[in-house]
């Protein structure tokens, strides 16, 4: 007796991708905003391979060179490195950063608010308790406590950021599932003897994707943001090996004579966390249930 309801049900899942992806395509800030990411990912994962210096080559005639000269695209840092291999590379360190918190941290967040909203009563009082704990800590200081006792690397940095970043998928998935509960579809879900896990994640999770997917492209940016945030006071990536971050931290004391050893990371930042915001808002009116019909 089941059998009947579920084709119906996935038959209209590809019809509701496919308007939400023309309705993405048809936000003009959207598809900028992932022109801006693919480009820079593009320019981070490729261009590496076009320049003629990699991140650790050292010429120290050629230090402090300003953009465009002896071959250096966006000039030289005090060690004579070419700012352009360094910044592709810490390119690739960031933005996997922020794709691996954006995973680890909207798996976890999802899982809890899911069942948080689906079971309420005394599990979700449990589980938002937990939420409150760790949101009771402000964030930032968290996190510098945890790098500053963890070693600091790519892997333990994603880590540590997706560990105080959950928290807040977690409280709009909880919402979004406690609203869509009471619904028909989850009713009559339960009147076809459906199993619980069934009903969370293959009828409710689907519904709620709107609101989860704009929370994972904003955790990429703020965990960019972060990840450069810690390791501009010292407590992240460490060199040799470049980030956005870190390529501030040594351009702050030459901002007066060599301003594009900040500026081009700067702009890196700013591309890579606009492009992202850009993408969550086009994804939110994309997956907008009060559009679906349109």
């Amino acid at each position: 007796m089941t059998t009947p309801a579920l084709p119906s049900t996935a038959a209209r899942r590809p019809l509701i991708r496919s308007r939400a992806l023309r309705r993405f395509l048809g936000h003009k800030l959207a598809v900028i905003g992932l022109l801006m990411v693919l480009g820079l990912t593009a320019a981070c994962f490729i261009g590496p391979h076009l320049l003629a210096y990699d991140h650790l080559f050292i010429d120290l005639r050629a230090r402090f060179a300003p953009p465009g000269t002896g071959g250096h695209l966006f000039g030289t840092d005090p060690l004579g490195r070419d700012i352009a291999a360094r910044l592709f590379q810490a390119g690739q360190v960031s933005m996997a950063i922020g794709f691996a918190v954006m995973v680890i941290a909207t798996t976890i967040g999802t899982v809890v608010g899911t069942v948080s909203g689906f079971y309420g009563g005394t599990i979700s009082a449990v589980l938002m308790r937990v939420v409150d704990g760790f949101l009771s800590f402000p964030s930032v200081f968290l996190l510098l406590a945890l790098a500053a006792f963890l070693q600091p690397g790519p892997v333990m940095i994603a880590v540590i950021i997706a560990a105080t970043s959950w928290m807040e998928v977690a409280r709009i998935v909880e919402a979004e599932v406690k609203s869509l509960r009471n619904q028909d579809f989850v009713q009559a879900a339960q009147m076809l003897g459906l199993s619980q896990r069934w009903i969370m994640f293959r009828e409710l999770l689907p519904n709620a994707m709107g609101p989860i997917i704009v929370a994972a492209s904003l955790t990429v940016a703020r965990a960019i943001l972060l990840e450069a945030y810690i390791s501009f006071l010292g407590y992240g990536i460490q060199p040799p090996l470049p980030s956005w971050g870190n390529m501030l931290n040594g351009a702050q004391q030459y901002l007066a004579s060599a301003p594009w050893l900040a500026i081009v990371p700067g702009l890196a930042i700013t591309i890579a966390v606009t492009g992202f915001n850009f993408i969550g808002d086009g994804l939110r009116d994309a997956f907008d249930s009060r559009a679906q019909g349109r």
